[in-house]
């Protein structure tokens, strides 16, 4: 991944190493890898990957690029009623965009089936593991509590030849969803309930979206997890926290088998504030229509934010300063926001866009000019662009008050302001409809006061910016904020996530003017709106005849400010 980064942005960067690199470094000094760093990102595909899982590729990838190793693509595909292969398709799209190049080696727990199979029969031939009869709630109700032992299944004591029948008939087809499972022999008095003989296999049948009916009995994540990055000669496992838990059946697995044993280390997941990131909650939002997709724009998902007009960058430099940390925290989505906001100030077009036009006459004006306008004032070699300019232009509603505060420095009745990039004007003339509402101001403007001249010392203390009215572009243009109305969702345990849906998440302006500049522009292309904030074009519902904007972020936190009430 490239590394694009301000001294801002460094600045809240992480200067020394992480525990992670502290391992490796330590298990590179003593030889335990023969030297060797192997790293995977492991998605089950049963939903979009989101930023979440940004910060988790980011992690291993790096990793990877830093000591010069490998890093897999692997997809965890045991569920086939969840699993799909427009999943999949989506999860390598966002992998490969944020820079994880995983060159050949995407691999998939559907390879190893064959494998995983034939090691189970390793550990029941090992009197390891047994067929089990028992229904759910039963078996729940044996597992006993965190304060009580478990009892063991009768069926614990079945015979090895037994069990391997029955495993075998299982694989064949001979027996009914739930009616049988695998289930590793370990202790049913273990403090860490997950090794009270947890489940190895379950009867599934259903199509794999790989393997289609070859198989009806599959693997759980516990039991799959450790072939797979044994079979793939992982070093480093890297997990979030909640695997802490699983490390003991991880190792007591591999070891059982005496195979090769990858280390596994957990590392804080991201909470990120005004969203969910359940992959369940995610699913409810799309399937009951609070969204449009998974890539909407408000979705805490990477192919949302790739729509929003996020760059790849953006997202790794966020990843970068929030850091690997050993215990759960939320982070503000303030810092998200912070990343493309400093991404796109050095990279983003400038243009000029009114988004509720207010239409000005400059009585005094006749003809029409180009004027020069800088692309970008943080990357001189950007250059300049030519600006349309004419009698009748269009400026924002809410740079104009009858009636203003103190501390307004816009357009007021018999007030001057700048025009950016060209002329004083004075504000002679306020017309209204019969409503009372102000449709258009009548101005005159100043010709010795042209930007650039340096032939006027007049002084104003406001400049707003304009279109040209003859020339403007009609575009459609969709203000994006924040999902949820509160920082922590799942600290309102009285309430259901769905019931704190803002609002205002998304607001649609169907008569915006933009300066003809952005006329030749294609799908997600970047601009920054000037006063507006940063645009892209959207990838989805954006064509030649009508160009829609997404809002990636506002100029400033304005959220904050304001508490959200906006």
């Amino acid at each position: 991944m490239e590394n694009n980064t301000s001294n801002s942005i460094d600045s809240l960067k992480e200067k020394s190493k992480n525990f992670i690199y502290e391992i490796i470094d330590e298990d590179l000094k003593t030889n335990k890898w023969n030297g060797n760093v192997h790293t995977r990102f492991p998605p089950e595909p049963n939903g979009y990957l989101h930023i979440g899982h940004a910060k988790s590729i980011c992690l291993n990838y790096g990793i990877a690029r830093d000591y010069k190793g490998k890093f897999n693509l692997r997809f965890d595909d045991t569920n086939p009623t969840k699993e799909d292969q427009e999943y999949v398709d989506s999860i390598i799209e966002d992998v490969k965009w944020l820079g994880a190049d995983f060159e050949d080696r995407i691999f998939y727990a559907s390879d190893y089936f064959d494998q995983m199979y034939d090691w189970a029969v390793v550990l029941i031939k090992k009197g390891k593991a047994y067929v089990d009869d028992s229904d759910p709630e039963t078996m729940r109700g044996l597992r006993g509590t965190v304060t009580e032992a478990g009892t063991e299944s009768p069926n614990r004591t079945r015979s090895v030849d037994e069990n391997l029948d029955l495993f075998n008939r299982m694989k064949n087809g001979e027996f009914k969803n739930g009616e049988k499972v695998l289930r590793a022999k370990i202790d049913m008095s273990s403090p860490n309930m997950l090794l009270r003989d947890p489940v190895m296999y379950r009867i599934i049948h259903s199509e794999h979206h790989r393997t289609g009916n070859k198989w009806c009995i599959y693997p759980t994540y516990d039991w799959a997890h450790g072939l797979e990055d044994s079979i793939e000669g992982i070093t480093h496992s890297i997990c979030t926290l909640e695997f802490e838990v699983h490390r003991p059946l991880y190792d007591w697995f591999l070891n059982e088998l005496e195979v090769y044993h990858p280390q596994q280390i957990e590392f804080a997941r991201l909470n990120l504030t005004y969203t969910v990131m359940s992959k369940r909650k995610l699913l409810e939002l799309v399937e009951q229509k609070f969204v449009d997709d998974w890539d909407d724009p408000r979705m805490p998902t990477i192919s949302a934010y790739r729509r929003r007009g996020y760059t790849p960058e953006s997202i790794q430099n966020f990843a970068e300063i929030v850091g690997v940390a050993r215990r759960d925290a939320m982070t503000d989505l303030a810092l998200l926001e912070f990343a493309i906001r400093e991404d796109l100030n050095k990279k983003a077009q400038r243009v000029m866009a009114v988004l509720d036009p207010l239409k000005v006459v400059i009585t005094n004006y006749n003809g029409e000019e180009e004027l020069e306008a800088v692309n970008n004032p943080e990357d001189a070699e950007m250059g300049h662009r030519k600006v349309p300019f004419s009698k009748e232009l269009y400026i924002e509603k809410s740079d104009f008050m009858e009636n203003p505060p103190k501390g307004f420095h816009r357009l007021i009745p018999g007030g001057e302001v700048r025009l950016r990039y060209a002329y004083i004007i004075k504000c002679d003339e306020v017309i209204k409809n019969e409503s009372g509402d102000v449709i258009q101001l009548n101005c005159s403007y100043d010709p010795d006061t042209k930007s650039g001249t340096g032939t006027s010392t007049k002084k104003v203390k406001g400049t707003i910016h304009w279109v040209s009215a003859k020339n403007a572009i009609d575009c459609e243009v969709r203000l994006y904020d924040r999902l949820l109305t509160v920082e922590d969702p799942a600290s309102e345990k009285d309430k259901d996530y769905k019931d704190l849906i803002n609002p205002k998440s998304l607001e649609i302006i169907s008569n915006a003017k933009l300066e003809p500049f952005v006329k030749s522009s294609k799908p997600g292309d970047r601009f920054q709106f000037e006063r507006q904030g940063y645009f892209c074009v959207d990838i989805k519902h954006s064509t030649q005849e009508k160009l829609v904007f997404n809002r990636t972020v506002t100029l400033k936190d304005t959220w904050a400010k304001t508490g959200g009430k906006k």
